[in-house]
């Protein structure tokens, strides 16, 4: 027997573990960053984000609307007088007038209506600015002596400020080349706005029909709801806004008939003209009205007609105006300031006329887009239970 068949060897060397590598860590990704972050640096950093693109796409909309403003004056102008003679054209279609003769006679009583008014004031009127430049000149003079003695106001003090809004008024004096290619603009805008208007009654719903037939599925009923109510709206909003014109007008220019204040008849015209422009124009057109009255008749007279206008304009605004408009165009007083300086501020006069119809439609047409989706939403909901 083998002696060393019991001696243990060598001990052999134990198998070294060897530990799973770990797996290095990732670099931070953009992810994993945006995750890092508290929440209200997340949620400030969102909407910091979405109001510079909004802001970014209201820039490039005024630069294009500045760019293209006499041609989108003219649009909205034709549509607003589309919608107001639409009526016109209704009835002689319903006289079996055809579709171009009944267009090309409403156009023209439209130009026979506003050139026979600027006709009618204009031989009315002529004989009286002559009267009234020195009316004017007299009450300019009681106006500088009321002024000086109750205000504490010198006269040197007032000479200056005279002469101040002299120079700014002469250094803003328009240049005539630009007069010039301005004039040029408005004359062209009118000629399309009247080309347009022709072809707008003619044949604006057979290409209203046209573009329904193009659309499918739900998209040509939200469609057609949207642009029946925006239709509905402009076309209220332009006749309930002649009508509180021409009562606003009427009654200023009776007061101002009763208190024998010269030029009664364009000082009523502007006031029908200023009651297209909502709250600004109906406050222009009285302060005109009230220096008149002031030049011509002095401070009492001019007290009086301010009472005029401010009994007429609460008349229309809190009995007239909810009972012509009704709550078709509803739209708040702040609103419609910031919608009419935009107007003003991007086309002059012409722009604030257009602002404010042109928003009502705006906003009833997304309202009528956001319900006509919520009733499907709803009608969906109800399907799937």
């Amino acid at each position: 027997m083998d002696d060393d068949a019991g001696t243990p060897g060598p001990a052999r060397p134990e198998p070294r573990r060897t530990e799973p590598a770990q797996p290095a860590p990732a670099p931070a990704g953009p992810r994993q960053a945006w995750s890092g972050l508290p929440w209200p640096v997340r949620t400030a950093v969102t909407w910091s984000a979405c109001l510079l693109v909004v802001a970014a796409g209201l820039w490039l909309l005024g630069k294009v609307a500045v760019l293209l403003a006499p041609l989108a004056v003219a649009l909205a102008g034709t549509l607003f007088l589309t919608a107001l003679l639409d009526p016109v054209l209704v009835r002689l279609r319903r006289l079996r007038v055809p579709a171009a003769l009944a267009a090309l006679l409403t156009v023209l009583l439209l130009l026979g209506v506003l050139v026979g008014a600027g006709v009618l004031v204009w031989n009315l009127t002529a004989s009286q600015f002559g009267e009234l430049s020195q009316q004017l000149d007299e009450g300019l003079q009681r106006s500088r002596e009321f002024v000086t003695s109750t205000l504490p106001v010198s006269d040197q003090q007032l000479d200056r400020l005279i002469e101040q809004i002299r120079q700014g008024l002469s250094g803003s004096a328009p240049d005539p080349v630009a007069g010039a290619r301005k004039a040029a603009e408005v004359a062209g805008a009118i000629l399309l706005g009247l080309v347009l208007l022709f072809f707008l009654l003619k044949d604006g719903r057979s290409m209203w029909h046209w573009v329904l037939r193009r659309l499918t599925g739900p998209r040509r009923e939200v469609t057609a709801a949207a642009g029946r109510a925006g239709w509905r709206t402009l076309g209220a909003y332009s006749r309930g806004t002649m009508i509180i014109a021409a009562i606003d007008a009427i009654g200023i220019g009776l007061a101002l008939v009763v208190l024998r204040v010269p030029l009664a008849l364009p000082l009523a015209l502007i006031t029908f003209l200023g009651g297209f422009v909502p709250i600004i124009g109906a406050t222009v057109a009285g302060a005109v009205a009230v220096l008149v009255a002031l030049a011509a008749n002095g401070p009492t007279t001019a007290l009086l007609t301010l009472a005029a206008v401010i009994a007429v304009q609460q008349i229309e605004g809190n009995l007239l105006e909810p009972l012509v408009m009704r709550r078709q165009v509803q739209l708040h007083p702040a609103v419609i300031l910031v919608v009419v300086t935009a107007g003003t501020l991007v086309a002059g006069v012409a722009g604030a006329f257009v602002s404010v119809p042109i928003a009502a439609v705006l906003w009833r047409v997304l309202d009528t887009v956001q319900r006509c989706r919520s009733g499907e939403a709803a009608r969906t909901a109800e399907i799937a239970r």
